[in-house]
């Protein structure tokens, strides 16, 4: 009995320790991203600030994709949480998108770093983007269903996921190109007005399409 428990306390320790490492790999990226940007983030960067050797790193995570994947998805639950406090109660479903729209503009131009990442890191060719990180996003688009079924209470789930998804997208390209300093793009004091315009336009757009 006493050698059972031991070993289980050992397990949950070594559980514990590995939560630890993971955690504190997570913010020393994060922190580096937020920093200085995807661009040129080095595994021994990482490890030193996280106060660990580098192999452990490789114990933690599969590789520093895998690391960067984390750091996204922690950025993308901060966004649902910033979309989330959004002021949309008591606002017609229009009005809803909009205030959603809004809430994504401040949230790129406060953590550009981080959401840059989120958007501009790309997987080696042949790995799949893992199950719990897509999860990740369709909480997100979530957000965006919820006021849009409301003006389209005729589409179906699927399809009304997929307008979702295309509105999210338009709002995103916007944000994105604009930020990037494209010809085609906004400045940056304009972005915000430009997706409200965006959003006003589309959302006449979907319900005249019903």
């Amino acid at each position: 009995m006493f050698t059972e428990r031991y070993e289980m306390d050992l397990l949950t320790k070594k559980d514990q320790q590995r939560d630890d490492l993971r955690t504190r790999l997570i913010d020393a990226a994060e922190g580096r991203i937020a920093r200085q940007g995807l661009a040129g983030l080095k595994a021994r960067d990482v490890t030193a600030d996280a106060s660990c050797a580098l192999g452990a790193l490789y114990n933690a995570f599969e590789d520093l994709d895998d690391l960067i994947l984390h750091v996204s998805s922690r950025t993308l639950k901060k966004l649902g949480h910033a979309l989330a406090a959004t002021q949309t109660s008591g606002l017609a479903p229009g009005q809803a998108l909009a205030a959603l729209a809004q809430g994504y503009v401040d949230f790129a131009l406060t953590n550009r770093p981080l959401w840059s990442a989120l958007f501009n890191h790309w997987l080696p060719a042949g790995r799949d983007v893992p199950d719990w990180h897509l999860a990740d996003h369709a909480a997100l688009i979530e957000q965006i269903v919820i006021p849009l079924a409301i003006l389209r209470p005729d589409l179906a789930t699927g399809d009304l996921h997929l307008r979702a998804r295309t509105l999210f997208a338009a709002v995103h390209g916007v944000v994105q190109l604009s930020l990037e300093g494209r010809f085609v793009g906004a400045p940056q004091d304009k972005i915000a007005s430009e997706v409200a315009a965006l959003v006003t336009a589309m959302t006449r757009g979907i319900v005249s399409s019903g």
